[in-house]
């Protein structure tokens, strides 16, 4: 796993924290390049194991804070399936989540515009949503790849 964000993500942390009077910190780096490097929606201790791959020292808690902050300020964002440890999302444009049941694995699905549309459709008069959350629960059809 690289050490470094890219200027663009960099520049997108930055933005970020500033808007919510936080400042980029090495750790913050860390994770946040974490979350970046493979988006598999990791748990709090898959982003802690692999955070401490390049910085040796960070702590559970330090890296509670950071996930922390980063939902705050609209970094990433929870994935909550039933009663399994939370996973993060970097991926803030609207999607649907599958979780396959045999891996355990969470996978994005891309929401068209055209469904996003028919869903707020049908909310009650007067009422708009700010996000949309949908997740499905399945299995790999036999064959199928598992990859992403």
């Amino acid at each position: 796993m690289s050490q470094n964000l890219t200027e663009a993500d960099l520049s997108h942390l930055q933005e970020a924290l500033n808007r919510s009077g936080q400042k980029v910190t090495p750790q913050r780096e860390a994770v946040f390049q974490v979350l970046l490097a493979k988006r598999d929606h990791p748990t709090v201790d898959e982003v802690f194991n692999r955070a401490r791959e390049v910085m040796p020292g960070l702590s559970l808690a330090t890296v509670y804070n950071c996930l922390e902050t980063f939902v705050g300020c609209g970094l990433v964002r929870q994935v909550n399936h039933e009663r399994e440890s939370t996973r993060y999302c970097p991926n803030l444009a609207p999607h649907a989540h599958f979780r396959d049941k045999a891996t355990g694995r969470v996978h994005d699905i891309d929401l068209p515009p055209e469904v996003l549309s028919s869903l707020r459709s049908i909310l009650p008069p007067g009422f708009d949503s700010e996000t949309i959350e949908i997740s499905f629960h399945g299995r790999a059809q036999s064959g199928e790849a598992r990859s992403n």
